[in-house]
């Protein structure tokens, strides 16, 4: 039989798709990447997925995962590969309260693991504008950040067991919900983050959180942001290190998503240049409880400081939801950050991070140099101020290749300058292998490498993917 008879025959005809039946998944979100696969591949479990590896790797054809598809960076560009999407493993298969974990197939999409843990008083903190579309397998095989990193840390540190199928088919169970286990290399977290190349994720063992029982939600407006990240000191003394969302939105961004949405409100009165989104979570009862006044504590403790800080000029402006309408409105805005940056075409973005000392003159260096480069492009960066992660994004005034290249390559070398990397949360995929080759140490390259081949030795599994080829 043909490959494609054979993997019929493994899956059933209506599970692996062919020609015009793969354009659902031959293409990323943005439209930015997209090939041509052999086949789409649809596995209903863990079995399946081995099979596939195993008839893949004994004819020595390339496979590529993909989960919900969400990619920023090319990691499930699939020409002439088989292209083996996870969505139809998506059972939570027990939520575990007393243990505060949550055991998944690869294919739940994130918000249905938020809402299936939600009725036990629980969160699985792992939040971001892809959410209702962004799968668990690929949020893992990315570790992906998001807009809680501040205080949950990104999906590695959300992960305490997995399950996973090697490029040669073998399954390894490492489902374990312990905290501890000393016993052996830390393969769990080896392929964390590993975005595909070293195995398929097909389930997960998660760690869940007790959810907020109040927010206290707040848009402050501040002179700098050296001056943003002394509030967020500030804020974690006062809170006990609850403060779990430290979101950046400069000017140009809050007038790029109000063209793009005229029916919303601007977050104050007057147009600020440096705009800080803040969240704390209150876990307590006695911060979260309505007083005799029927003030929440900790909204009423927020409101307490952030008016001292007015007082005394150390902010410009803030105002603090009193409601959970006005707390929707303000994530909106951030939420709408990758739509936002896609207003226009040709964009030229970097996904960066550095020291949180060193942001303030990361955003001095990038105002150089676009003042150099291109005096005339419009800037609609964000921030995870907190975590010091930033999504530089520009249009440029032109659509010339080497300007955007240029533009590309000061801003990443300005991060690196400062102590930073050139990829902070999306992944390197595709479009970073030049940084990868660039920046990379040779030594820790060359460890990857290693271990790629060991584990892959036919490089079937996510080919051309995050490691360069040597030179």
């Amino acid at each position: 039989m043909s490959l494609t008879e054979t993997l019929r025959s493994l899956l059933g005809a209506k599970y692996v798709l062919t020609g015009d039946g793969t354009d659902r998944w031959a293409r990323d979100w943005a439209g930015v990447h997209q090939g041509t696969p052999l086949a789409v591949l649809r596995p209903a479990n863990t079995a399946e997925v081995s099979a596939i590896l195993k008839l893949a790797n004994e004819t020595q054809t390339p496979v590529v995962p993909v989960s919900g598809n969400t990619s920023l960076a090319g990691g499930t560009a699939a020409a002439d590969a088989l292209l083996v999407s996870i969505d139809r493993m998506s059972a939570i298969r027990e939520v575990r309260p007393a243990a505060r974990t949550v055991t998944v197939e690869a294919g739940v999409v994130l918000s249905k693991i938020h809402d299936a843990v939600e009725e036990h008083g629980l969160i699985f903190p792992l939040f971001f504008g892809a959410r209702g579309s962004a799968m668990i397998g690929g949020a893992l095989s990315t570790n992906a950040g998001g807009s809680n990193v501040l205080r949950y840390g990104n999906t590695r540190d959300l992960c305490i067991g997995l399950e996973v199928v090697l490029p040669t088919g073998e399954i390894v169970n490492l489902m374990s919900a312990l905290h501890k286990d000393n016993s052996g290399y830390n393969l769990r977290q080896l392929i964390i983050g590993a975005e595909g190349t070293l195995g398929i994720i097909t389930a997960a063992v998660l760690k869940l959180h007790p959810k907020p029982r109040a927010y206290a939600t707040a848009m402050v407006a501040m002179p700098s942001v050296t001056d943003a990240l002394g509030l967020l000191n500030r804020l974690q003394l006062e809170t006990g290190g609850s403060v779990q969302a430290f979101e950046y939105m400069p000017r140009a961004f809050i007038e790029a998503y109000l063209a793009l949405h005229p029916e919303a409100r601007a977050p104050f009165e007057d147009m600020h240049d440096i705009n800080i989104l803040v969240e704390v979570g209150a876990v307590a009862p006695r911060d979260a409880i309505p007083g005799a006044d029927g003030k929440i504590p900790v909204v009423s403790h927020l409101e307490d400081v952030l008016g001292a800080l007015f007082e005394d000029g150390s902010i410009v402006d803030a105002v603090v939801a009193q409601n959970e309408t006005q707390r929707e409105e303000m994530w909106a805005r951030r939420e709408a950050s990758a739509e936002v940056s896609r207003l226009h075409s040709p964009i030229v973005d970097n996904d960066i991070a550095v020291p949180l000392d060193q942001m303030q003159n990361l955003m001095n260096k990038i105002a150089e140099i676009l003042t150099d480069l291109d005096p005339d492009a419009r800037e609609t960066s964000v921030a995870h101020l907190g975590d010091g992660n930033l999504h530089f994004a520009c249009w440029p005034s032109r659509d010339d290749p080497k300007l955007i290249e240029a533009i590309h390559t000061a801003v990443e070398d300005a991060a690196l300058a400062m102590d930073g990397s050139f990829s902070a949360e999306h992944g390197i995929g595709t479009s970073k292998l030049d940084s990868m080759q660039k920046h990379k140490d040779p030594a820790a390259m060359a460890a990857m490498r290693a271990i790629k081949q060991a584990l892959d030795p036919n490089n079937i599994l996510n080919p051309g993917k995050v490691l360069p080829d040597a030179k």
